[in-house]
């Protein structure tokens, strides 16, 4: 029999914690909005200049979780530095988000785009329902990750490492080999939407760049390999990101590019073929099945945290010893998303109306370090965010203005984002006698 450990052991490289940024990050969102943007903007330089903006946003959150982790490298993410910051309340609520679709509902509409895609490459797989394709996927990259934060770290930078490969590989070989035109890039069309609109598709292929901050009580010298990881890993996709889109405008000029869903596989029948589309299938299929795998490693740190805080049940804080990962944690998300993925089919609805109050509590997050240097102006600060405090302060403003844009012109799906946070309250009052010390805020270090 096992017995539990006291904590999660430092095994993980910022290398694997960089790898764990970069897959989360990429997505299907970089392969499917470029044409919506370019839709929207109508302007080629536009595009570019939005996507390198969405990288810049990003790093300046990735800056500033570098200095929250340093200072608090415990698992848990941005649970860990509200509850620092703002209390057990705020911290919880995160939590459950995360937990009720921040991570699984975007992991239940990951698997079911792996699913489409699978089927789309092998036509076998097309008898089968999509639901059971993304059951057997889901449960063989938990497996994975149960064997172990080695060996699931291992399996992750070796994903994460085929992902870049092969979209380096096609970026090179489009802008070698294929067929485009620099005359698209001063090409443009009719604007037929706000740069508000596109700035959010952007930033939705940007989210994960957090995740690094997730395993930062595994992380070896989490005091510079978290920010280390999160730097990196956000600095290389940001690299990825524009050059991708580059090539979409080398291949497409604008007229072409506007609306077209299927961006990726359409630039690239038109730089190589009918048959390159099939190959720009598979690398998205593998980059979603990367990102899944990063978010069944990083979610469960999240529950893992809180369960240790005593506001979930405190099995879920317990690492096994011979696998020294959170398994009851990942075990638990794995059924969820199960549950999900069976009942919904179709998930991508409940990761729209949660996507507006995640990206609230990012922004709150963020804040916590202009909160934390006020308040505990004694804790150790091993990295400091640069360009304090205008930095996390333009982060925020980002946030605040989707929220409002999103609560404006999509009011019914912030408000049932907000009722899916606020439906935590019951539960956390329920549980809150069982909250340890932990949970009301550490001393200062």
């Amino acid at each position: 029999m096992t017995t539990p450990r006291v904590g999660l052991a430092r095994g993980v490289g910022w290398r694997t914690a960089a790898a764990v940024v970069v897959a989360n990050m990429l997505g299907t969102g970089v392969f499917t909005t470029s044409g919506l943007i370019a839709r929207d903007v109508g302007s080629a330089w536009l595009l570019l200049a939005l996507w390198l903006a969405g990288g810049l946003i990003a790093l300046a959150g990735a800056l500033a979780y570098g200095e929250l982790s340093a200072a608090m490298p415990e698992a848990g993410g941005e649970y860990v530095y509200l509850r620092e910051a703002y209390g057990p309340v705020v911290a919880y609520l995160s939590g459950w988000t995360s937990f009720l679709a921040g991570f699984s509902g975007a992991i239940a509409a990951a698997t079911l785009a792996f699913a489409s895609y699978a089927s789309r490459l092998v036509p076998e797989l097309g008898a089968l329902d999509s639901r059971l394709i993304a059951l057997v996927a889901l449960w063989l990259l938990t497996a994975a990750h149960l064997a172990g934060a080695g060996l699931g770290g291992t399996f992750q930078a070796i994903l994460t490492a085929a992902t870049v490969i092969a979209i380096v590989a096609f970026v090179t070989l489009g802008f070698a080999a294929g067929r485009g035109a620099s005359a698209n890039f001063v090409s443009s069309a009719p604007a037929h939407g706000s740069l508000a609109v596109a700035l959010i598709f952007v930033l939705y292929a940007y989210s994960g760049w957090n995740a690094a901050a997730y395993l930062a009580g595994e992380v070896v010298e989490p005091q510079r390999g978290v920010p280390r990881a999160l730097l990196a890993g956000t600095a290389g996709v940001t690299a990825l990101y524009v050059s991708l889109n580059a090539l979409y405008v080398w291949a497409l000029p604008v007229p072409e590019m506007s609306g077209v869903l299927a961006i990726g596989e359409r630039a690239a029948e038109s730089l190589f073929g009918p048959r390159a589309a099939t190959v720009c299938g598979a690398i998205i299929a593998l980059a979603i099945l990367s990102s899944v795998s990063a978010m069944v490693f990083a979610g469960p740190r999240v529950y893992y945290a809180m369960a240790r805080d005593g506001v979930l049940p405190r099995a879920l804080g317990h690492a096994i010893t011979r696998s020294e990962t959170p398994a009851r944690a990942i075990a638990l998300q794995s059924v969820w998303v199960s549950v999900l993925i069976v009942c919904f089919g179709a998930f991508e609805p409940v990761v729209v109306y949660t996507g507006t109050v995640v990206a609230i509590f990012s922004a709150i997050a963020v804040a916590a370090v202009i909160v934390l240097r006020v308040r505990r102006p004694r804790l150790l600060r091993p990295f400091r965010t640069p360009g304090y405090p205008w930095l996390p302060a333009a982060y925020i403003a980002v946030c605040v203005w989707i929220f409002v844009y999103t609560a404006h012109a999509r009011p019914m799906e912030t408000a049932l984002g907000l009722a899916t946070a606020a439906a935590g309250l019951p539960i956390y009052w329920l549980s809150a006698r069982h909250v340890s010390p932990r949970g009301q805020g550490a001393a200062d270090g």
